[in-house]
């Protein structure tokens, strides 16, 4: 029982050594040592037939990419709820990334796993294979948008 508190004690007590995000609330791509920021911007909403609503991001493909088919993030909070955001592929057409959310057809979202590192960082790791495109990171609620690019 001792050696088990020891133990517990010991990974507690184990600092973050790698890259730290350059500005807070701004997921980071996680390249080896290395950290890309995603593409932040607003989603303008595009109203359609019925109570379809399109969700739309200025360019055809994001700045920020990366070759890596289950990407990892790092996060450091200040307004953000790492638990909050959820990831969506975008369509690009016409020059511009797009989702649409109807009522009989709801984009479901990939699963993302948030791992509190520091107090305020965040690891956040897709939890299945992307395929090449784009895609978006937004929190619950929000036009926010932050996007990148899986080649």
């Amino acid at each position: 029982m001792v050696l088990l508190l020891a133990m517990a004690w010991g990974a507690a007590a184990q600092k973050y050594a790698g890259p730290f995000p350059a500005k807070p609330d701004l997921p980071y791509l996680k390249h080896a040592d290395s950290l890309v920021a995603t593409e932040a911007t607003e989603a303008k909403e595009e109203k359609g037939k019925k109570e379809d609503i399109t969700y739309v991001v200025a360019g055809a493909a994001s700045s920020a990419r990366t070759p890596l088919a289950s990407p990892i993030f790092l996060l450091q909070t200040e307004k953000l709820t790492a638990t909050s955001l959820a990831l969506y592929r975008l369509e690009s057409k016409n020059g511009r990334r797009e989702i649409l959310f109807a009522p009989k057809k709801q984009p479901k979202a990939i699963r993302m796993e948030a791992t509190r590192i520091s107090d305020r960082l965040f690891r956040l790791e897709v939890e299945e294979s992307l395929e090449p495109g784009e895609y978006s990171i937004t929190p619950e609620g929000s036009n926010q948008v932050f996007c990148f690019q899986v080649y």
